[in-house]
Formats: structure tokens, C-alpha cells, sequence
């Protein structure tokens, strides 16, 4: 059997070379399924991990109205905290605020000269409120929105960051669409052109398979060829969307902030590599492996 294995990859590999531009446009058109496969994989990784980093530094922010005492706000913070939701509340006052306020703005001096001009201390006291769960700010958001002590609230902000989390949702949604409807026209056009390549090898060598058949070759010994031949094709497309990818990733990284990932988009790509190479591998063989299938059914009859 080992020998039989051998010897078929042989021949794969003779027809691989053989068909020439055949084989090279063959893999190139494999090349751009594996390339915008990969490149809809890389998208949904990094989105669904933005959105995660994004959910976990979430929170809810609650601010209160100017005349609303130490006291009162202490009365809120421990009801807020009796909700199963809720994970912490952390109370920050009017100066802790200030002190917060001007370590975020130290270069801007035109907002800290603004400061002085007003004398007093514009900020408002607040409560920041952390879910135990990304999914449930909503509804801690309703049951402040709906609790008695509401009208001592000045404002929420859990507004802004869900727009934001529901934007990046929406954009994941969109690019896993288009991806995937651009990945299948292209999959598909993988797979005719792939098996139209094995038509035309079984076709060019019709006559040597007769002679094969005739003196003792074995169905098994006759068809390997052509499977192997799409598992290159197969490889080969894969080992250039690999190159093509990293020269994709290399240019777009220094575009894209550490911040979206914790770290470089490049040092999240290579943490990703081999995953992304077994990925391309087998979509790519698999391909090519249900192309040469189509063809030797179809146009091989022993």
C-alpha cells in the first residue's frame, strides 16, 4: 500500500508540473478563496475581541445632580448594590472627579486655565457601576432608569458605550456577510476550475490509463493521482495565501491601535499563524480533494 502511495504522489506531482499555467492559474484562484477566507476569519477574531475588551471596560456611570449630599448618595449606592446584577459600585465625589479630570487633560492647558476661570468645581458626583456580566447593562440600566432615587440622577452614560458595542456588532455582522457570500462565489469557482484542470489531465492521458487498465492496474492505483494532484493544488494555494496574508498583516498593522487588542496586530496575527495555516490547509485540500472527486467520477470510467 505504501508503495502504491508513493508512487501516485509521484505521479500527482509529474502532472502538477505538467499542466503548467493550468496548475498556476488553478492555485491562484484557490489562493483568492483561502486569501478572503482568512482575511473574514481575522476580521471576526479581532472584532469579537475589541468587543470583548470593550464589554469588560464597560460600565454604567451614574451622575447626580449637584445638591445631592454625601449622605443621599450613600442611601443609592447600597440599594444599587442589593441588585444580583451588579458586581461593584464604586462612589466617586465631586473632587475625586476634579482630581481624575485634570490628570486626563494635563496637556491641555486651555481646559485647566478654563478650571480656574470658574473657581468652583463644575464635575458631578457619581457612582460606577460594574455588571457581573457584559449583558446585563441594560437591565441595571432600567432599573436605575425606574428606581425611586432617579430623580436625584443628573445623567447615565450607558447610552454612548452601547451605541458603541451595537456599531461594532452591526460591522461584524456585515463583513461576516460579505466575506462569506464573496468566500463561496469564490470557493466555487475554486472547485469548477479545479476540476476542470483534472478533466483535461484524465482527458490528455486517457490512452495510458487504457494501457494501465489493461495490463493489471488497479482502480485505486489509477485514480490516487488525481487526488493527490488536488491536495497540491490545494497546499499550493495555501502556502500563498499564507505569504500573501503576512504581507497583508504587515502593511495594515501600524494602522490599527494596540489599544483594540492589548497588543500589536502583528503580535496578534502570529499568535493566531498556525491556526490560520491548518485552517488554509485543509479548506484548501478539501477543496481540491472534492474537485478531483467531481472530475473522476464524471470523466473517469474504469
Amino acid at each position: 500500500m505504501s508503495t502504491i502511495i508513493v508512487r501516485t504522489i509521484k505521479e500527482a506531482t509529474k502532472n502538477f508540473f505538467r499542466n503548467g499555467w493550468l496548475s498556476i492559474a488553478t492555485s491562484m484562484i484557490l489562493m483568492l478563496s483561502l486569501y478572503t477566507l482568512s482575511i473574514l476569519f481575522l476580521i471576526l477574531m479581532t472584532s469579537n475581541i475589541a468587543i470583548k475588551i470593550i464589554q469588560e471596560k464597560s460600565n454604567i456611570s451614574i451622575y447626580f445632580n449637584q445638591d445631592v449630599n454625601d449622605e443621599t448618595i450613600s442611601n443609592i449606592k447600597s440599594e444599587i448594590e442589593k441588585n444580583s446584577l451588579v458586581s461593584s459600585v464604586v462612589y466617586v465625589n465631586k473632587e475625586e472627579a476634579l482630581d481624575i479630570f485634570k490628570r486626563n487633560n494635563a496637556n491641555e492647558e486651555a481646559i485647566l486655565k478654563s478650571l480656574e476661570e470658574i473657581g468652583s468645581n463644575p464635575l458631578l458626583a457619581s457612582l460606577v457601576v460594574k455588571a457581573v456580566s457584559p449583558t446585563q447593562y441594560q437591565a441595571i440600566y432600567e432599573f436605575v432608569n425606574n428606581a425611586e432615587f432617579v430623580s436625584e440622577v443628573s445623567r447615565i452614560n450607558y447610552i454612548k458605550n452601547k451605541e458603541a458595542i451595537d456599531r461594532l456588532n452591526f460591522f461584524v455582522e456585515k463583513a461576516r456577510q460579505v466575506g462569506l457570500i464573496a468566500s463561496s462565489i469564490l470557493a466555487i469557482s475554486s472547485i469548477l476550475i479545479t476540476f476542470n484542470s483534472i478533466r483535461i489531465t484524465i482527458y490528455s492521458r486517457r490512452k495510458e490509463m487504457q494501457i494501465m487498465r489493461l495490463v493489471g492496474a488497479s482502480n485505486l492505483f489509477i485514480r490516487l493521482p488525481y487526488v493527490f494532484e488536488g491536495i497540491l493544488y490545494g497546499l499550493a494555494a495555501s502556502i500563498i495565501s499564507t505569504i500573501l496574508l503576512l504581507i497583508t498583516v504587515g502593511f495594515i498593522s501600524p494602522y490599527i491601535s494596540e489599544s483594540i487588542l492589548s497588543k500589536s496586530f502583528m503580535s496578534f496575527f502570529w499568535s493566531k499563524f498556525w491556526l490560520l495555516l491548518g485552517f488554509q490547509i485543509i479548506t484548501g485540500c478539501t477543496l481540491g480533494v472534492a474537485s478531483s472527486m467531481i472530475a473522476i467520477r464524471r470523466y473517469l470510467k474504469i
